[in-house]
């Protein structure tokens, strides 16, 4: 199937079925729509219009990469204000996802939640067949909508290539 792809991305050493298509460099940036903090739908694209957009995904901000990875870019992007927008989608759900802001202190990344259609996981080919999380991953979009950096970090349990997303995020400016 098109929209499947096995063998890209590994958990815990084993390969894990990919759903969604394969988003690349180049491409126009698909939209979806997860869920903020007070439970309002947050279609991602009108959101973010006008300026270049961090997009990291993570399977769940109480894990201890996935809360690094968030605390990472936070601070990275504090650095670039209000000229970027920066979120972090994982399956979390809002209220998960509101304890963890306040406790980890981040103020620059927003959190949305993509627990209730899994939208971005399908979009962005990200979302892991029968386990319900997204992949870990990181894409930057520039302010016209076109995907500039695109990474499926390889091990779901590993970090991004940081210094690759940011230095697109700063072209993108």
């Amino acid at each position: 199937m098109a929209n499947e792809r096995s063998g890209v991305v590994t958990m815990g050493g084993k390969p894990v079925t990919l759903l969604g298509p394969q988003v690349r460099e180049g491409d126009r940036a698909p939209d979806f729509t997860v869920v903020d903090a007070g439970l309002h739908d947050w279609p991602f694209l009108e959101r973010t219009a006008g300026r270049p957009r961090l997009l990291s995904l993570v399977p769940s901000l109480d894990t201890s990469v996935c809360n690094l990875q968030t605390r990472r870019f936070d601070e990275a992007v504090a650095a670039l204000g209000d000229r970027v927008a920066a979120v972090t989608v994982s399956m979390d759900l809002p209220f998960a996802q509101s304890r963890w802001s306040k406790e980890s202190g981040t103020t620059r990344m927003t959190l949305v939640s993509d627990h209730r259609d899994a939208a971005c996981g399908m979009a962005y080919g990200a979302l892991i067949q029968g386990l319900r999380l997204d992949c870990r991953a990181v894409f930057v979009v520039d302010a016209g909508g076109v995907v500039r950096h695109a990474e499926y970090v390889g091990e779901v349990t590993e970090h991004p290539d940081y210094d690759r997303a940011l230095a697109a995020l700063r072209a993108a400016l």
